[in-house]
C-alpha cells in the first residue's frame, strides 16, 4: 500500500504534463487546467498520506523501481525513500503546486499557449518531486537538472516578447532572464557535479546511507572539499551572491512560475540539499560557518535592495531572497530542523505573498509599479487581505507563522554567539517589516495613482483557492514542536541553552519591536499615499540601492561584454580564418585533386596501359628504397 502511494505521490505530476502536452494548441484549456490540477491534488493525498504514515509508525518507506546505472563498481538504483525530510518537502512541493494548478486556470485564460503552460509547470513538479524524494545524490541531480530546465521553459514562456538592451531598458525580455538563470546555475552545477565526484572516488557510492555512513572515516580535506563543491551548487539553485541576480530577473514569467518555483519550491532546494547532506557539513564546521555567514550578509544584502524598488514582483523576489539568506544561516549554525521549518513556513505565506501580486497584476492591466498604484483595498478586497497577512507573517509579528520560525533562528544565532550575525538578522527583521508594509501601503492605501476606470477582485474559485495558503500563514507556525518531534527523527535537534532559554523573552521582544518599528515607519511614510522626496531619491545611497548595488551592470561590463567580444574575436579569427579554412582547404583539395584525376578516365586503352605502367615503376622504385633503409 505505502509502495503503490509512492509512485502515485511521484508519477502523477508527470502524468499530468504528459496530458497536458497531448492536447498542444487544442482550444479544450479550461478542461485541461481542471485535470491537471485534480492530478496535483491526488499526489498531495498520497504525500499527505505518506507523511501519516512516517509520523505514526517513525518508520521511512524505501521503493526501488529498478536497476538504473550499473557500470563496473557503480551501481545506482532508480530508487526514492520518503522519510521525515523528504516527506516534508513533498507535502509542501504538492499542495503549493495544487493550488498554482487552480489558480493558473483563471490568471491564463486567455493565453493561447494555456495548455503548454500546465504541462512545463507539472513537469516541473515531477522534477521536483524526483529530486526531494530520490535516495541517492544521483537521483537528486537528475531532478536538480530537470527543475533547471522546466524554470527555463517556464521563466522564458512568454518568448515571443521581444529582446530589450538591458543597459537601455530595465525591463529584460523573458528569453533574456531565461538564459541568464539557466546559464547562473550551469556554472554551479559545475561545483555540485565536482562535489558528487570526489563523494563517489572516495566512498564507491553515492547512495544517501553508505555516502553518510562513510564520511566520518574520510580526511578532514576531502570533507572539506566536497561540503564546498556541494554548497557551490545550492548557492546557484537558492540564488546566493554572487550567484544571485537570476533570481529578480526571473519575474519575467508569468506569477504563478513565480509563486512556485521562485519561492515554494526551485529556489528551497539548495537549503535541501544542506539539509539532506547535513552529516557532511556537520564535519566541516568552517564551510558551515561559512554558509551562516554568507546567508546573513544575504539576507540583508537583498532586504536593503527591497527598501527602495518599485516593482511589485521584485520586491517579493529579494523578499525571497532574503529568507533564503534566513534558511541558509540557521543550517549554516546546525540547526537544520529549524532551517527546514522556516522552509516550509515560508513557502506558504510567499506563495500567497505572488499570487496576491498577480491578482493585482491582473486588475491592473499588468503594470508593477507600485508608485502607480494606490487605493486598491475598496475594489480588492480579499486580495488586500491575504497580502496583508502574509506580510505579517514575513514581518515576523506574532501569532503569525513567519514569527515562530524566523524568530528561532534569530535566536540560533545569538544562542552561537555569534553576535554579529544576531545583529545583522535583527536589523534586517526590521527592514523586511518597513518594505513588506511600503509595498502594502503603497498598493492598497492611500490615494489612488492609477488611470484603471473599474480595477477587479480575480476569480472567485482563484481566491477560494488561495485561501489554504492564507490560513497557513497564520497557522502554520503554531505546530512548531509537532514539526520538532517529527524532523529530529532524522535530523539532530537543536536545542537552545538555558541562558537562552532565560532570554527568550527579551531577544523576542527586541526583534518584535525592530519589526514593529519598521511597520511603524512605514504607515508615517506611505500610510497616506506616494510622498515622494527627490532629495533622497538623489542620494548616492538610494540609487546604490535602487541599482541592486550596480552589480547586474558590473557584471555586464566585466563578463558578459568581454565574453561576448571574445567570443565574436574567437568566431571571426580563429574558427573563420584557421577552423573553417582548413576545413575548406581539405575539401577543396580533395575536389581539385579529383576533378585532375579524373582526366584519367579517357576511356582510350592505351592511355591505362600506360598508367599502369608508370604505377608499376613507382612501386617499384618505392619497394626498392624500403629494402635499401631496410
Amino acid at each position: 500500500m505505502m509502495e503503490s502511494l509512492v509512485y502515485i505521490a511521484l508519477f502523477t505530476p508527470l502524468v499530468s504534463a504528459l496530458f497536458a502536452g497531448l492536447f498542444g494548441m487544442s482550444q479544450r484549456q479550461v478542461f485541461v487546467g481542471i485535470v491537471s490540477s485534480m492530478l496535483l491534488f491526488v499526489s498531495f493525498i498520497a504525500s499527505a498520506l505518506l507523511a501519516y504514515h512516517v509520523a505514526t509508525t517513525g518508520n521511512s518507506v524505501s521503493v526501488t523501481l529498478m536497476d538504473w546505472i550499473v557500470v563496473a563498481n557503480l551501481s545506482i538504483p532508480f530508487g526514492f525513500v520518503v522519510d521525515h525530510v523528504s516527506v516534508t518537502m513533498m507535502v509542501v512541493v504538492t499542495l503549493v503546486s495544487t493550488v498554482v494548478h487552480i489558480y493558473s486556470i483563471g490568471y491564463m485564460d486567455h493565453d493561447k499557449s494555456f495548455n503548454r503552460f500546465f504541462s512545463y509547470l507539472s513537469a516541473f513538479v515531477f522534477s521536483m518531486m524526483v529530486l526531494v524524494m530520490s535516495d541517492n545524490f544521483a537521483g537528486l541531480f537528475i531532478g536538480w537538472e530537470g527543475v533547471g530546465v522546466c524554470s527555463w521553459l517556464l521563466i522564458g514562456f512568454w518568448y515571443h516578447k521581444a529582446d530589450a538592451p538591458r543597459e537601455k531598458n530595465p525591463s529584460i525580455s523573458p528569453s533574456w532572464a531565461a538564459n541568464e538563470a539557466f546559464i547562473m546555475n550551469r556554472i554551479a552545477d559545475l561545483g555540485m557535479l565536482i562535489g558528487l565526484f570526489i563523494l563517489f572516488w572516495h566512498t564507491g557510492s553515492l547512495q544517501y546511507d553508505v555516502v553518510f555512513a562513510q564520511i566520518p572515516e574520510l580526511p578532514s580535506i576531502v570533507l572539506t572539499l566536497a561540503a564546498i563543491a556541494l554548497f557551490i551548487g545550492a548557492m546557484g539553485k537558492s540564488a546566493q551572491f554572487p550567484l544571485h541576480t537570476w533570481l529578480t530577473d526571473a519575474m519575467e514569467g508569468p506569477t504563478p512560475v513565480s509563486a512556485l518555483i521562485h519561492a515554494a519550491t526551485m529556489v528551497t532546494a539548495g537549503v535541501f540539499l544542506v539539509i539532506r547532506a547535513y552529516p557532511l557539513f556537520e564535519l566541516t564546521p568552517e564551510v558551515s560557518y561559512f554558509i551562516a555567514a554568507l546567508g546573513t550578509f544575504v539576507a540583508f544584502f537583498a532586504a536593503s535592495m527591497a527598501l527602495v524598488n518599485r516593482d511589485l514582483k521584485r520586491i517579493i523576489a529579494f523578499s525571497t531572497l532574503s529568507q533564503l539568506g534566513y534558511m541558509f544561516a540557521a543550517a549554516g549554525l546546525g540547526a537544520y530542523w529549524i532551517a527546514l521549518f522556516h522552509l516550509a513556513a515560508h513557502a506558504f505565506f510567499k506563495a500567497l505573498l505572488f499570487l496576491g501580486g498577480g491578482n493585482v497584476m491582473h486588475a491592473m492591466h499588468d503594470e508593477l509599479d507600485i508608485f502607480k498604484m494606490g487605493g486598491l483595498k475598496k475594489y480588492m478586497k480579499w486580495t488586500h487581505v491575504y497580502m496583508f497577512l502574509a506580510s505579517l507573517s514575513l514581518a515576523g509579528i506574532p501569532i503569525f507563522a513567519g514569527f515562530f520560525s524566523k524568530d528561532a533562528i534569530i535566536e540560533t544565532a545569538f544562542n552561537e554567539g555569534t553576535l554579529v550575525l544576531w545583529s545583522i538578522l535583527v536589523l534586517t527583521a526590521g527592514m523586511t517589516a518597513f518594505y513588506s508594509f511600503r509595498q502594502i501601503f503603497l498598493t492598497f492605501w492611500g490615494d489612488e495613482r492609477h488611470n484603471i476606470e473599474h480595477p477587479h477582485e480575480m476569480y472567485k474559485f482563484a481566491l477560494v483557492a488561495m485561501s489554504p495558503l492564507a490560513l497557513l500563514a497564520v497557522i502554520a507556525g503554531w505546530f512548531k514542536n509537532d514539526f520538532n518531534s517529527f524532523v529530529i527523527n532524522l535530523l539532530p535537534n537543536y536545542e537552545m541553552s538555558e541562558h537562552t532559554h532565560h532570554l527568550v523573552w527579551y531577544l523576542g521582544a527586541i526583534v518584535l519591536a525592530f519589526a514593529l518599528a519598521g511597520i511603524i515607519l512605514a504607515w508615517v511614510k506611505y500610510g497616506k499615499g506616494l510622498k515622494r522626496n527627490e532629495k533622497v531619491e538623489n542620494r548616492f545611497v538610494y540609487k546604490l540601492l535602487a541599482n541592486q548595488y550596480y552589480i547586474p551592470q558590473i557584471y555586464e561590463a566585466l563578463i558578459s561584454k568581454p565574453y561576448a567580444e571574445l567570443s565574436k574575436f574567437l568566431w571571426k579569427k580563429v574558427d573563420m580564418r584557421i577552423v573553417d579554412a582548413i576545413v575548406d582547404g581539405i575539401a577543396n583539395f580533395i575536389y581539385t585533386t579529383g576533378d585532375e584525376m579524373r582526366k584519367m578516365q579517357t576511356g582510350n586503352l592505351s592511355h591505362y596501359l600506360n598508367w599502369m605502367a608508370g604505377g608499376a615503376v613507382f612501386l617499384l622504385i618505392f619497394a626498392g628504397l624500403l629494402s635499401m633503409l631496410g
